[in-house]
């Protein structure tokens, strides 16, 4: 038995809906999995994180805008009920939330720069032994940064032997 054409219409919304869902969660999650601090990267998912990264405004923008079109122009006239309604309103909402997120370079938020460092002698410093570092010596002047800190950061802007440098790792 055929499906009415309201129940159809309610069925193409859930299933544009769940596509446009599934790929702008795709475009703004996965790229963050991939490339994050301490974690081995393979080739393939760095290079698929990337290209996702790279297209991801466009793909969660036309998700959001074909989520929205099927809201209003399928569901919305099938569906009479209010609950459901508000249901479907915020799915879509969410869709188009991520489209806003997608635009958000979550790696600055992840990665911010040290912008002033602080420096100890080295008998002072809480570091193991073992632990490694970037050295840095500029017109006699000398600064390291440990691995562990610069992990996390993966840049600092600094100033050594009163040259203005980047470390990064």
């Amino acid at each position: 038995m055929m499906p009415t054409s309201p129940e159809r219409n309610r069925m193409r919304f859930l299933l544009v809906l769940f596509s446009c869902t599934l790929i702008s969660l795709a475009c703004v999650v996965y790229p963050i999995y991939v490339i994050r601090p301490f974690r081995a990267q393979g080739a393939n998912e760095l290079a698929t994180a990337l290209l996702l990264a790279r297209f991801r405004s466009v793909l969660t923008m036309l998700s959001a805008l074909a989520a929205l079109a099927s809201l209003l122009g399928w569901y919305w006239p099938a569906q009479p009920r209010k609950l459901p309604r508000l249901f479907a309103s915020l799915a879509t909402a969410f869709v188009c939330l991520l489209a806003f997120v997608a635009r958000v370079n979550v790696y600055e938020l992840m990665f911010h720069p040290i912008g002033q460092p602080s420096f100890l002698r080295a008998q002072q410093a809480k570091i193991d032994p073992d632990d490694k570092v970037i050295a840095v010596s500029i017109n006699g002047e000398a600064h390291a940064y440990p691995i562990r800190t610069m992990g996390y950061h993966h840049v600092v802007n600094d100033v050594v032997g009163s040259r203005a440098i980047v470390a990064t790792y």
